[in-house]
Order: C-alpha cells, then structure tokens, then sequence
C-alpha cells in the first residue's frame, strides 16, 4: 500500500515539473518573437495604416507677385485700383492688362479662385531730388493734382516729354487749402481719396522721363483754413470775425507763425519725396477787399509792414528747405516788376527783398492781366510788348542777385482774340530775347492744344526760342545758395476765368 501510495506521488510530481518546463519554454518563446519582430523594418505591407502623403509645397510666385483669393466675383479691374500705388504701373488700364497677363487672359474671377496680382513693389518707395543747375532751361507745363493723379495726366506728361518739354508743374496744395497727396497735419484738409497716392512713386516715374518735377504749394490764399481754423484767418477789425475778400473767406494770416509752420512743413515733407524743385505761389498778402478792414498777426510790430513779413518768412523756409537738395522758385505777380508803392503795400511782394531767398523767380507776365497799362486797349493781343517790357524791369531788379528769371506764359485764350500757337511763340521768342531762361505755361484746365502745336517750331529752332545757360553747376544741393521766383500782373486771381 505504502509502495503504490509512493509511485502516484512520483508520479504527480513528474507531471507537476513538466509543466513547469513547458510554461518556461513557452513563455521564452514569445520573448524572442517579441525582440524579433521588434528588430525588423517596418513596411508599408505589413502595416494596417500606411501614414498619409505629404501636404504639396506651394507654388513659389514669381518676385513682386501675390495672390489674391476672391470671396465673391471680381474683376481685374478691381484689383487694379485697389494696388495701383503699391504697384509698379501708373495707370489701372496698363495694370489691368498685366493682371490679365498674369492669368492666362482672365479678367473676371469668381469665388474662391486664386488670382495673381503681379508688380508689388516694396513699400514705401524711397526717391531722391536730382542735382539740377538752376539756370538750365526748363520747358514746362502745369496740372492740377486731379489731372496730375490721373490716366490722362500721365498721357499727357508723355506727349509733353515727346514733343521736347522737359519739366513738369503739379499741385501739391492749391489756393482751397486741398493738399493732394496724404500728409498728416491738424491742419490739412482730410480727403476720402487724394488724387496723387504715392508721391515719391508718382516723381520717380517723371524722373524715369528725365523730367524736372516741380510740386507748387498755394501758401497763404488758403481756403480750409480761413473757413474751418478762423483763429488763423485774417480778421476783421470791425466785425470781430474772419476777414473776407470781396464777401469771400478765403485767405489765412500770412503773418501768423503757425499758418507759416504749417506750410514749411508740408514743403519739408514734399522735399523727402523727391521732387527737384518747390514752388510758392500766393506768396503774398490779400490784394483786394477792404484793406483798412484787415487786421494781421505782425501789427503787433509797428516796425514791421507787409515786405518784411515775406522777406522773412522766405528766409526761414529757404534755410530750412535748401538742405534737403531742392531749388525754391516763387510766383509773384508780374505787375510788380513796376514795383509801384499801392502795389507793394497791398501784397508785400517786394522783389529784390525776396530774390535773396529762392533760386529762381517766375513771374506771371500773361498779357492779358495787364489791365489799363501802357494805353493798350487790348493787352491780351499785344504779348511782345508786355512781355519783353516785363522781363526787362525783373531784370533790371534783380540784377546782382543771382535769382534765375523763368516765366509763367499765357496758354489759355481769355481777353485775347489772337491766341494761337503763332501767340505762344511771340511770347516764348519775346521773353528768350529779354532774358528769360526757360518757361512754364498756364492752363488753369490743363489743355495744351496750342503749346503742343508750336513746340516743333520751337524745338526746330533753338536760337530763337531755347535758352542755353553760360554753366551747368548742380545748385539744388544743401550747399548752395538760392532765389525767389515771382507773379503776375494786375489782378488778384491766380488763374484765368
């Protein structure tokens, strides 16, 4: 019995050892599976879930190209004027064609396509003033900054380059306080959408035509502030209020230091832009309405009196400007080359006290304005006269002064029934023969049908109409020295009717 009970218990012992072999074997077994698998690459067959493709790059744009994805149908057109002064075109026409271009012929795009809008430039665009002698000739023709900013503004610039012109006179402020290209001051006048949006963009690309650019500034006959700063306009001595031309608000105090502030600044922030050249013009107290009524900031001074306000103001803004590499020419009224006394009291336009204080001097000898002089009935028909007479008396008083005579000339047919392009060359001939370096003429609506017509004669014959300077000395540079420019005759209004 003890025998048989000691084999079952060997036995069972047997069994228990062989199972615990078998779960040791086992469970080696699996480790090595384990380490084996683990050290074998991975392939894309023997993975349930081969990981995703990579994202496309984007498509690289061409340089000075972005895109642009439409949330609603727009046009070339569209996108043209929203980047047109970003851009490097001057026109929506030429910019739409490059939009065009750039997708395949395509000028309308619906919702959610990507458009390409080439030409960006890097903002902002960076133009310097170019060296110019003051006494080379200029050839010029002036635009209002509407026209200016505009399609047919650049057209004509071009037709004006081809036809032999070579300077160009565009309104940066006019005579209604409206400053045409964005310029941050409490003073200006704010506007939804100025005509000229990138200035030193819109004076490289003259520069491109080797034009002159010459940016006028209306300074004191000023508009917005007479009606919109009073406390900066002339007052009225007996009415306590802004003083008014013949009924109309239209003229700031000429004396008073922040109206002067205020226009140097804006000249100073034109200078970095780019431009050769800055124009005063209404550089100048009120000439007409009731005088006696008119009340100014400098009569605080008994010793002052209306020359000596301009005199000085154009000392302060010929010192501050003339650093940054511009000339400064003036406009005065032609009528003071007579330098009559009624004539300086009213305007304060006293020629040989502001030809210290500008390169040149421009002044508006249209012979037409010419009112009662000289017993012509008709002054407008008679340009030789007036205007060989005019620029014989600037430069008789200026004489010495260094200041470059360059004149205004009548291109618009009011009170003259001759008016031609026979007329534009008697003017141009008359003041060429009597010491006029140069010209710029005047269309107060920018129509040049007759300047354009005589410019082949002119150009075909040199010695009669062109002005060759004895030197060619670069003087729109911080070290040199300057003067004035001047007006016109007998009337107050800067433009013609």
């Amino acid at each position: 019995m003890l025998r048989k009970k000691f084999r079952f218990i060997s036995s069972a012992a047997l069994i228990v050892l062989g199972l615990i072999v078998a779960i040791m074997v086992l469970t080696r077994h699996e480790q090595i599976q384990a380490a084996s698998a683990a050290e074998k690459p991975v392939t894309p067959a023997a993975t349930q879930n081969p990981p995703a493709a990579p994202a496309p790059q984007p498509q690289e744009l061409p340089p000075g190209t972005i895109s642009h994805t439409a949330k609603a149908v727009t046009t070339a057109q569209f996108l043209a004027r929203a980047h047109l002064s970003e851009s490097s075109y001057m026109t929506v026409a030429e910019y739409v064609d490059a939009i065009a271009k750039a997708n395949g012929g395509k000028t309308t795009f619906k919702k959610g396509e990507t458009i390409l809008v080439p030409g960006i430039e890097p903002q902002p665009i960076v133009e310097k003033s170019r060296p110019f002698a003051k006494d080379t000739e200029v050839r010029a023709i002036y635009l209002t900054g509407g026209t200016a900013g505009s399609a047919h503004g650049i057209e004509l610039v071009r037709h004006w380059k081809q036809a032999g012109g070579n300077a160009v006179v565009f309104d940066i402020k006019d005579s209604d306080g409206t400053i045409n290209v964005p310029f941050q001051h409490p003073l200006a006048k704010k506007l939804h959408n100025y005509p000229i949006t990138n200035l030193p963009k819109y004076v490289r690309y003259l520069h491109s035509l080797d034009m002159h650019v010459i940016a006028r500034q209306a300074l004191f006959r000023d508009d917005n502030i007479a009606q919109h700063h009073g406390e900066l306009a002339v007052q009225s001595c007996s009415l306590h209020q802004p003083w008014r031309e013949n009924g109309k608000l239209v003229w700031s105090d000429s004396s008073n230091k922040e109206v002067q502030d205020y226009n140097i600044a804006l000249a100073k922030y034109v200078a970095t832009s780019g431009v050769d050249e800055i124009q005063f013009d209404y550089v100048r107290f009120p000439a007409e309405g009731n005088q006696s009524d008119a009340q100014f900031a400098f009569q605080k001074d008994p010793k002052m009196h209306r020359d000596d306000v301009i005199a000085n103001f154009l000392d302060r803004a010929y010192t501050e400007l003339h650093p940054a590499g511009v000339l400064i020419s003036l406009d005065v009224f032609g009528i003071m080359a007579w330098q009559r006394q009624v004539d300086l009291s009213h305007t304060g336009q006293d020629i040989t006290k502001m030809a210290k204080h500008a390169d040149v001097i421009s002044p508006m000898i249209y012979p037409s304005h010419f009112f009662g002089m000289d017993g012509y009935a008709s002054p407008g028909d008679a340009p030789e006269h007036f205007i060989s007479v005019s620029m014989d008396r600037f430069d008789k008083v200026t004489a010495g002064s260094g200041v470059v005579i360059r004149p205004w000339l009548q291109a618009f047919r009011w009170r003259t029934k001759t008016y031609s392009p026979e007329y534009i060359l008697k003017q141009v001939s008359a003041s060429k023969g009597h010491h006029g370096n140069g010209f710029l003429f005047w269309n107060a609506a920018n129509d040049y049908s007759k300047p354009f017509a005589a410019m082949p004669t002119m150009m075909a014959n040199p010695k009669i109409y062109l002005y060759t300077p004895p030197t060619a000395v670069a003087q729109n540079t911080p070290a040199a020295n300057g003067q004035e420019k001047t007006a016109q005759p007998q009337t107050a209004s800067r433009t013609q009717p």
